[in-house]
């Protein structure tokens, strides 16, 4: 079973702590992303795993054994890394077989499996070239080949798809989730792209200064965000947050300059009156004639194709509805808008944290 598993782990660089003893548990085959800004921790934690780091204090295991003391080449994983680091000198063949000939696997093996994993990638008619003959992906997809010929426990992305262009990257994350499944291993693959975590992972780690804010399925963290963190972090365009106070009495969130929105009673937040409101853009629309809905001035109109993102004025706040484009809406329209009341979310203002 190759399963990773980090027990109150921390990374201390001087005086700086940049990982604080966190747990976390990864199961067999499962595809598990670490995502949060630059700084959160996540390629350090990356590291540790692969033993390029060592952890200042915890214990790191795969399959249950404690690895914190074994060679990063003893561990069993696999690392791909954002700039490829491939061999220029060498070919694409030599580079898949380099490390198997390290091993000393015999020369019969490391021809059926360079084969099998350019066949696995679609890289077959690449072998004989040089990584300067290669275009980006050509190059991510010989960096993920070198990782699967050694047929590891563990595999270990730190933030591959970087360099990638916008187009590319959507590609690539379509061939990693068919390598998964074609391949079938365990996956811990970092990134800073939220999108690429939704679209990828079985489960999301959202990290934040160094400790882990929320573990969920993309189901979970888009729609049951622990945190206003995660919830202004996770989807884009971001929620949006205005101050709320409840009307218990009414069953009743009342915004800024009067703006209020009926509740069911059970979605009432069980304690407190004040709470930050966060609000998916999506979760906006324009309100049925003769329902009720509070008043908004189209600022800034940006016509996506499938979808328009109009940002408006609530009140004294900013913020950005999702509309469909037959709509017709331009800048300096006054519309009638409406929210899903069910679609709110509430955090305790000085917390941050969500409140159910």
């Amino acid at each position: 079973m190759a399963s990773v598993s980090l027990r109150r782990v921390a990374k201390q660089f001087g005086d700086q702590k940049v990982v604080h003893d966190i747990d976390l548990d990864v199961a067999h085959q499962e595809f598990v992303v670490l995502v949060g800004p630059s700084g959160c921790g996540k390629s350090t934690t990356l590291r540790m795993i692969a033993g390029l780091e060592d952890a200042t204090s915890g214990d790191i295991m795969i399959d249950g054994r404690v690895v914190n003391e074994v060679a990063p080449k003893d561990r069993d994983i696999a690392m791909v890394f954002q700039d490829y680091a491939l061999y220029p000198h060498m070919s694409v063949y030599d580079n898949l077989a380099f490390g198997l000939q390290m091993q000393d696997v015999p020369k019969r093996e490391i021809a059926e499996r360079v084969r099998a994993a350019a066949d696995v990638l679609g890289i077959e008619a690449l072998l004989e070239r040089r990584p300067r003959q290669l275009s980006g992906g050509q190059r991510q997809r010989v960096a993920m080949g070198r990782a699967i010929v050694r047929r590891p426990k563990v595999f270990l992305f730190d933030e591959p798809l970087s360099n990638l262009d916008a187009q590319l990257r959507v590609q690539m994350r379509t061939e990693i989730k068919k390598l998964h499944r074609r391949v079938a291993t365990t996956v811990v693959y970092v990134t800073h792209d939220q999108v690429e975590a939704m679209t990828l992972a079985d489960r999301i780690v959202v990290m934040r200064g160094g400790a882990i804010e929320q573990v969920g399925t993309p189901d979970e963290v888009y729609n049951r965000p622990a945190s206003r963190f995660v919830g202004g972090f996770i989807g884009s365009p971001m929620m949006n947050f205005l101050g709320g106070r409840i009307d218990r009495v009414a069953h009743m969130v009342a915004l800024a300059d009067g703006i209020r929105i009926p509740l069911d009673a059970t979605r009432l937040p069980r304690e407190g009156d004040d709470f930050t409101v966060g609000i998916r853009p999506e979760h906006f629309a324009l309100a049925d004639a003769g329902k009720p809905g509070f008043a908004a001035r189209a600022e800034v109109v940006e016509p996506l194709g499938s979808d328009t993102l109009v940002f408006m004025r609530l009140g004294e706040a900013d913020v950005v509805a999702r509309l469909p484009p037959s709509l017709g809406v331009a800048p300096g329209d006054r519309l009638e808008i409406a929210v899903d009341p069910m679609s709110l979310h509430f955090f305790d203002p000085s917390t941050g944290k969500a409140v159910r």
